[in-house]
């Protein structure tokens, strides 16, 4: 059986369900459908007019809850009198329409058009979604949502104010604000673009060798030094006994550049972002050899952010990117969309993949290369919570490596970066629902990490550069 299936193929062994429940693709209803298309069908569904009921229910349970702060009293009065008639007799002597109306208010913008800058990769989606379903328009922004060739493209264009905001490596603003790699610029984490999402892809002629411990000298590809990719990598060669700074080789590779460097032989592998891992197995050249999330599930991989001299001089307009992100990182969460989506940014402008590929990431029902077909619904997510313990988990990392040396202060960089209160409140603003706390804790390959204990963590490891 080939691994290069589509969706549509005549036997269709992989059909994915229609929301109909018809068997078959949503396309069918509709053949002519293209990207144009899916984005009308997927704005139609788009969930503003919900938020912005959301964020009035907000207000009237708040003057509920203040006029009755004790909770039973509070329940047994909406019980008796219904939530209609409260909020009428409330109205008659609050003015709950005006409050409604305040909370909706928005800010002039400080500046209108924008260029923000993007890797062609799934983990993107949000942001680039936002662009053709018109959720940057939707805020008065006129975005240019520009395709870049490389993540130190990126950094450079950030630093030089070529780019109002941008998609990031998450790990990228910190090394940037503490002039790792670069000169100290202070830059900001808004949302995380995308959780899980990546994977470990080998060369087809390395089949047999499954197991990391008989990769000494192999030659792997991540795309760029301040990236998940590259501390994930480096943790799973490292449990299984290999120094990855003396035992395998690591290039930064652009993910783009990826599936070619594979075909010609240059490197055995790479842990990149999808859609590349897929496209290996579409070519027929690579398999997958595991999802980071089996390393860590739920871990971040891209972000959405900026400086914070463009926050500070234009705290509106930032507002606004805020909203439109995050009203697309919810609809971008939603199984139901995931098809539709991958239609509206296979084409040139944005990832220039085929349909097909981007379904299999973004449905979680694929092949992998290895003449299995997996279903796993959260390969790729799309969680925008910045939540300061991963920052945490990153520095220590950079620290483990050799990229930072000397004391940490770990909280302080992660609250400075990682902005996690804005965030959560712009996500109240929009009715969705922000969980509680800031460093919550998490497992990688095994081992609990506490961002309250991280020289501890850090200590625990036998492989490391820190001497």
């Amino acid at each position: 059986m080939s691994d290069r299936f589509s969706p549509y193929d005549a036997d269709r062994p992989l059909m994915l369900k229609c929301s109909c429940g018809g068997d078959h693709a949503p396309a069918d209803h509709h053949p002519e459908m293209n990207a144009d298309g899916a984005a009308a069908e997927l704005r139609r569904r788009s969930l503003s007019s919900e938020f912005e009921a959301y964020s009035n229910e907000f207000i009237e349970a708040t003057l509920v809850k203040a006029l009755f702060p004790q909770d039973e009293v509070r329940r047994r009065f909406l019980r008796a009198v219904g939530k209609g008639t409260a909020m009428a007799a409330i109205a008659s002597v609050l003015p709950v329409g005006t409050m409604q109306a305040m909370a909706q208010d928005k800010g002039k913008l400080e500046k209108t058009n924008l260029k923000i800058g993007f890797i062609p990769i799934t983990c993107a989606t949000p942001l680039i979604m936002a662009h053709p379903l018109g959720f940057y328009s939707k805020e008065g922004l006129n975005v240019e949502v520009v395709k870049t060739a490389g993540w130190a493209l990126i950094r450079d264009k950030m630093i030089n104010k070529e780019y109002d905001a941008t998609h990031f490596l998450s790990p990228m603003p910190l090394a940037i604000s503490m002039g790792v790699g670069s000169n100290p610029v202070p830059m900001n984490v808004a949302t995380i673009q995308n959780t899980n999402g990546q994977a470990i892809t080998l060369a087809n002629k390395h089949k047999d060798k499954r197991d990391p411990k008989m990769w000494k000298g192999f030659k792997f590809a991540v795309p760029f030094e301040f990236s998940m990719h590259n501390f994930l990598l480096r943790y799973y060669v490292a449990e299984a006994g290999l120094n990855p700074d003396t035992d395998i080789q690591i290039r930064v590779v652009p993910p783009p550049e990826m599936v070619a460097n594979l075909r010609a032989g240059n490197i055995d592998g790479y842990l990149g972002p999808d859609p590349f891992n897929q496209r290996a197995v579409y070519e027929e050249i690579g398999f997958i050899h595991l999802l980071t999330k089996e390393l860590w599930n739920g871990h971040p991989c891209c972000a959405f952010g900026t400086s914070t001299e463009f926050i500070q001089k234009n705290p509106n307009t930032f507002a606004a990117l805020y909203r439109s992100v995050l009203t697309a990182a919810a609809m971008a969460r939603d199984p139901k969309n995931r098809e539709l989506i991958a239609k509206v940014i296979a084409p040139q402008a944005y990832l220039n993949q085929p349909e097909t590929v981007l379904s299999q990431v973004l449905t979680g029902r694929f092949a992998d290369g290895l003449g299995n077909i997996k279903t796993v619904p959260d390969r790729a997510d799309f969680d925008p919570i910045p939540w300061q313990s991963m920052a945490v988990w990153m520095l220590t990392q950079m620290k483990r490596w050799g990229y930072v040396k000397g004391d940490i202060n770990y909280k302080q960089i992660a609250e400075k970066v990682f902005l996690l209160t804005d965030a959560k409140k712009r996500m109240a603003d929009l009715g969705q629902k922000a969980p509680d706390g800031a460093y919550p804790k998490f497992t990688v390959m095994g081992k609990v990490f506490d961002a309250a204990k991280p020289d501890e963590y850090l200590k625990s490891f036998a492989i490391n550069k820190m001497g």
